[in-house]
């Protein structure tokens, strides 16, 4: 699974979902390339979500996950739903044995240098690093410094100006909220059309960053 966040590059954080929308928003991110789907749990319509997505996409072309999971209970309730991984705001050593006890993903979020190597020692796959845009860019390259092993997953305040310098900085992925998922309730046609453009765009920067590596 972290594999696959690595190469897909892009996980959109959706805060504002309904059983009823998660389709919809769901198509228009594929659509525009962006196939990694981080429901956040504070949502009370969450599980039902994830459940619904993970039910329509069970050929693996979109991957979905809970995000904002503060307690066990959280996140056995998304397990239970499909969700293949788990995200967390803060350090959560009871959200991360759960995770691993049901054989899934998890990637414990931190702020601080003692914060992500306490992550990573619990076993996180990776480390969200948030709120990013409070940190920067050059957080993320002074913390590659002294702890190169330790995968980054920034979060908070990414977009398509920033994308790929969070990238080259050593970002093993990038998760993006309210700059690529934000639409009106009720949303339109148009709304959706929004959100398919700006995924294009932010996975046409991280794929411009990739050819310039290579």
């Amino acid at each position: 699974m972290l594999q696959d966040i690595k190469a897909r590059g892009i996980a959109a954080v959706i805060r504002d979902i309904t059983e009823d929308s998660a389709i919809d928003l769901a198509e228009a991110l594929k659509k525009g390339e962006v196939t990694i789907l981080e429901i956040t749990m504070e949502n009370p319509h969450a599980v039902k979500a994830i459940k619904k997505l993970v039910d329509y996409y069970k050929n693996g072309e979109v991957i979905v996950g809970a995000g904002t999971v503060l307690t066990a209970e959280a996140a056995k309730l998304a397990i239970e739903a499909g969700a293949e991984f788990i995200f967390t705001p803060t350090v959560q050593e009871d959200v991360i044995r759960t995770a691993k006890q049901h054989g899934k993903t998890c990637i414990l979020g931190a702020m601080t240098p003692t914060e992500i190597n306490a992550a990573y020692k619990l076993g996180a796959d990776a480390v969200k690093v948030f709120p990013a845009g409070v940190l920067g860019v050059d957080f993320i390259k002074g913390v590659k410094g002294p702890l190169p092993h330790i995968p980054l997953l920034p979060t908070g305040g990414i977009n398509i100006d920033n994308i790929c310098d969070y990238l080259e900085a050593g970002a093993i992925a990038v998760g993006v909220g309210s700059n690529l998922t934000k639409i009106p309730s009720p949303y339109t046609s148009e709304d959706l059309e929004r959100v398919t453009n700006t995924a294009k765009q932010f996975v046409g920067a991280m794929r411009r960053k990739q050819l310039t590596v290579n």
